[in-house]
């Protein structure tokens, strides 16, 4: 069953992203926030720059969020030396710069798009509807495991579109 706030959430992102579907009933559902889950990650941080350069490589701009500020100082310095002939343009979701560039760090609510979300929190966030995409990056660890299984079933239970990927099969190739 979903919610009212999930639902005004998805109502209001249709009015201000995109107000043709409103008229559309057959089309409300298929812009529903998509899930996807990258389960058995070794470290979460190096997997969040990889998502979002793939993520940049294909024009989507997104929104690295984190639940304090020295992860918030972690992924900046890693997003800086990665990949390590490059890096990701990429700034503090209140900088000026975040209108522009195509990957912001944020702990909060503001950010000035509603492409993708990468959450890096191990709960789900109040405002992951008002997105067209959201990762949830689970590691290898129990907690996190025990978390992110959690956070699955929330998603599941209100009817969200999902995918998996497990990373672990992709590193022992």
């Amino acid at each position: 069953m979903t919610s009212l706030w999930d639902l005004n959430c998805r109502i209001w992102k249709l009015k201000t992203v995109r107000p043709t579907l409103l008229t559309d009933r057959a089309n409300f559902y298929e812009f529903m926030t998509k899930v996807d889950f990258y389960t058995g990650s070794e470290d979460k941080l190096r997997t969040a720059c990889q998502l979002s350069q793939k993520a940049m490589q294909n024009g989507v701009r997104v929104l690295l969020h984190v639940p304090d500020e020295t992860t918030a100082d972690k992924l900046d310095k890693l997003l800086w030396h990665y990949p390590a002939t490059a890096f990701i343009p990429h700034c503090r979701s209140h900088a000026e710069e975040a209108i522009t560039l195509p990957v912001i760090i944020g702990q909060d609510e503001t950010f000035h798009h509603s492409e993708l979300l990468i959450s890096l929190h191990n709960v789900c966030l109040p405002f992951f509807s008002r997105f067209e995409r959201v990762i949830e990056i689970v590691s290898m660890g129990d907690d996190d495991a025990k978390s992110g299984r959690e956070r699955y079933g929330f998603y599941r239970d209100r009817g969200y579109e999902m995918r998996h990927f497990d990373l672990r099969q992709k590193q022992g190739n």
